[in-house]
């Protein structure tokens, strides 16, 4: 009997498959690092009005928008918050040379007043000095800006590795597909490096018994109660400067 030759095709699908766990090992928590660092830098931070003036004559206000709260598309971990536009708004946002972006609740312009409420016209001011020294939200170009538009980037290629990964590749392990595409939704990427850990780092023996899609969903909905809730004590504890949001 003649032995079969692998074709050249063939070891080099086998060299593929055997460099792309160890490639990910690695790159998915290192870019999660990064990703990490420019969304926390960026998060916008609660401030002051008084913060706002400090900064205005400063000359440190590179661009703003007047709004009504945050508007955020979707429960995607990766995506980030925007300023919801609103002439009239009771909010505004504003972002500084460093890269960091601010917010503070302030009275709505003048033109929003009615008769008998107190006179606004301060805040009308504050709106025409902002737009004398500073350029739209909308324009963008600025540092904070591009900080955000890379972090949504690496978000971006983060989750498209990681699914690529667990669609294409191997069956995992420690659970089905189904399991670790609820679990990969937990915020802050929590669940994809929870994957990369348990899949590719510690990886354990084959089993029969795999966690399914419901108990994935599961976690999903406890973790994201308990990061919320550790978010929240943490920011009390620390403050906005250190746990924005």
């Amino acid at each position: 009997m003649v032995e079969a030759i692998p074709t050249r095709s063939r070891a080099s699908r086998r060299r593929w498959r055997a460099v792309v766990p160890v490639a990910l090992r690695w790159a998915l928590p290192v870019l999660w690092v990064v990703w990490a660092s420019l969304a926390w830098w960026v998060e916008p931070r609660e401030s002051t009005e008084a913060q706002l003036d400090r900064d205005l004559a400063a000359g440190r206000v590179v661009t703003f928008q007047r709004a009504q709260g945050w508007a955020d598309d979707g429960a995607y971990w990766g995506s980030r918050p925007r300023p919801q536009h609103a002439t009239n708004g009771g909010m505004l946002a504003w972002t500084v040379p460093n890269g960091q972006i601010r917010y503070a609740f302030v009275g709505p312009p003048a033109s929003a007043s009615y008769l008998g409420e107190p006179d606004l016209s301060a805040n009308a001011g504050q709106d025409a000095r902002l737009a004398a020294v500073a350029g739209p939200w909308h324009a963008g170009g600025d540092l904070a800006h591009r900080i955000a538009g890379t972090a949504g980037l690496l978000a971006g290629v983060l989750t498209v590795l990681w699914l690529g990964r667990l669609i294409g590749g191997a069956p995992p392990l420690a659970g089905s597909r189904w399991f670790w595409f609820w679990v990969g939704l937990i915020p802050f990427g929590v669940g994809v490096l929870a994957w990369t850990y348990r899949e590719l780092w510690r990886p354990p023996p084959p089993v029969l018994d795999r966690a399914s899609g419901w108990r994935g969903v599961g976690w999903l909905v406890l973790a994201g109660f308990g990061i919320a809730l550790l978010v929240s004590v943490a920011r009390g504890v620390l403050g906005t400067t250190v746990v924005p949001g």
